[in-house]
């Protein structure tokens, strides 16, 4: 049984899953771009929802085409980069720590200029009921969208309502995926080494 729900795009949350979460500030990357992922996205969400069909396909390249929406945000200079503020990536940082354990398993998260990396699993209810992801985002973005307007002296949306996700089905799946997350500064060529950079965790 899996949980599907949507808004812009489909999100597939299998009970148990441990969850891979991108979501980013609202206005950080153009309209097209967005479109062209999303719609990619959704369709292979599609295939890997159904039954009965080999999905693993679909399922590595719906990976592939979260870490090329990376790559678009670490190019981007369009839109906000609010999250360089050390005090607002602070905020970002605490808010994920205060629901860790009341709401999910924490296993990594890293904290750019205008996205966020997070992966999870969220806490069992009951049965096959699981804190749901739009729960968990909306705990962790409504606070920290607060705080951090209150910092900018603004108002007005600051996070981009969707998000893309992915639920990891193998050790193997979730080692690379926990070593990205990590690695995600680096490879924005803003530091030379993961320990360098301050906004990000591993419990692993």
């Amino acid at each position: 049984m899996k949980t599907i729900y949507q808004k812009d795009l489909p999100h597939i949350q299998p009970p148990g899953a441990t969850l891979f979460i991108t979501f980013r500030l609202a206005g950080s990357l153009p309209k097209e771009i967005v479109q062209s992922i999303s719609d990619e996205y959704a369709m292979l969400t599609h295939i890997i929802s159904k039954e009965g069909i080999d999905k693993a396909d679909a399922v590595k390249k719906r990976l592939k085409l979260i870490f090329k929406y990376d790559k678009y945000l670490h190019k981007s200079n369009l839109g906000p980069h609010f999250l360089k503020h050390p005090e607002i990536a602070k905020i970002v940082c605490d808010s994920i720590h205060f629901h860790e354990g009341s709401m999910f398993e924490l296993f990594a998260y890293c904290v750019m200029s205008n996205h966020v990396h997070i992966v999870l699993k969220p806490n069992h209810i009951k049965d096959d009921e699981y804190v749901l992801m739009s729960k968990i985002l909306h705990s962790i973005k409504s606070y920290t969208a607060s705080e951090a307007n209150k910092i900018l002296g603004r108002k007005g949306q600051f996070w981009k309502n969707e998000s893309f996700d992915h639920y990891i089905r193998s050790d193997q799946s979730f080692n690379r995926i926990i070593k990205y997350v990590m690695d995600n500064p680096v490879e924005a060529n803003l530091v030379k080494c993961v320990a360098d950079w301050p906004w990000s965790y591993s419990k692993i």
